[in-house]
Order: structure tokens, then C-alpha cells, then sequence
């Protein structure tokens, strides 16, 4: 019987994920940059949840303004339409106001580059730019998933996708996109073992 170690195990080659993040490095918030984004997010939360008046408890009501979770980001982007080179995601935000769209669909993606093991979110960069859903990585030394989690009022959360549902948090999304030059073409990205 053959031992597992014996194996062959695929070379792996410098254009892979192990590969640089050049083309991506707008898209790192880490640092005062980082708690800016944060603060401007919970400000859109609090003014979100003040507009919108609903009675429903905060965490129903942030899980319908949040894909909280890899699995629920996989699970929404998987089930988004893939968008040609022409779509951009402000027309995203166009069919949202159009509200014949029954599905839910995602204006951005926050990712804590701290996940461990890596392979947990690799796959969120090729399914996110086939769908043109900016990711923004999230770097900090107190662990970018502690601050994602503070965010949604959980201990911790690798991903986060924004909801497009055209509240006070998508219009500062919005600005955020647009101000930082997002890289969201998918021939140009390129992983990295930072991520």
C-alpha cells in the first residue's frame, strides 16, 4: 500500500495565488486609514438604522443590510449575475431602484487579510471581480476579523458583504469605491500570501 507521502504534489509557479499584489494595493485599509473607513461605516449603520424607523431587533436589521460571513458572501455572489466588462456596479445600484430585482446583490466586499488559513477566502477575489464587487482587505494588528466583527456586533467576521439597498451605507461605500480607484478587472488582479 502506497504511502500518502508519496504522492506527487502539483508544482506551483510564480502566476498563481503565491504571486504579487501590485495591481490591488489601493484596496488595503489598514491603520487611521482603516478606522476612518470603520467609523464612516458605523456612522452609515446608525444613520441607516435612524432613517429606516423599523422596529426589528439590531442584529435582523444588520443582517439585512450585511452578507455577514464567507459562506453567506460566497453564497450571494455565487448567486449574483456575472457582469461583462461593460457592466459597472453603479448600474448594480440602478437596478436597485428599480426594485423588479428579487435578488440580492453586492456593492462591496470587506475582507480580513488576517484569515488563517488563507484558503478560506482565496476563492472571494475571482468570484467577487467576475460579479465586479470591489473587495476592500482589512489589515490591523489587533486583527482585521476582531474589527470586521465589531462592526456587525460579532466577536469576529472574515467577510462582510454591503447589501445594495440604497441607504446612507451604500452612498459612503460609494465614496470610498470611486475616491480609492478600486482595481476590479479581473485579468489584471493577481493574489498575493498577504491577502
Amino acid at each position: 500500500m502506497p504511502s500518502r507521502n508519496s504522492a506527487k504534489t502539483p508544482k506551483k509557479d510564480g502566476n498563481n495565488s503565491n504571486s504579487s499584489l501590485s495591481s490591488l494595493e489601493n484596496n488595503f485599509y489598514e491603520g487611521e486609514r482603516l478606522t476612518n473607513l470603520l467609523q464612516s461605516i458605523r456612522r452609515g449603520i446608525q444613520s441607516a438604522r435612524h432613517l429606516d424607523g423599523s422596529s426589528l431587533p439590531e442584529k435582523i436589521w444588520l443582517k439585512q443590510q450585511f452578507s455577514i460571513g464567507v459562506n453567506d458572501v460566497t453564497r450571494v455572489l455565487e448567486r449574483m449575475k456575472p457582469c461583462t466588462e461593460l457592466e459597472s456596479s453603479t448600474e448594480l445600484i440602478s437596478l436597485r431602484s428599480n426594485h423588479t430585482a428579487s435578488s440580492v446583490k453586492l456593492q462591496a466586499v470587506l475582507v480580513a487579510s488576517d484569515c488563517n488559513p488563507r484558503w478560506l477566502t482565496k476563492h472571494l477575489l475571482s468570484l467577487a471581480s467576475s460579479r465586479n464587487v470591489p473587495l476592500v482587505f482589512v489589515r490591523d494588528t489587533k486583527q482585521g476579523s476582531l474589527r470586521l466583527g465589531e462592526l456587525v456586533q460579532l466577536e469576529t467576521a472574515i467577510a462582510i458583504g454591503i447589501k445594495v439597498k440604497g441607504s446612507t451605507i451604500n452612498k459612503i461605500i460609494q465614496q470610498v469605491i470611486q475616491g480609492d480607484g478600486f482595481e476590479l478587472s479581473p485579468e489584471r488582479v493577481k493574489f498575493s500570501k498577504n491577502i
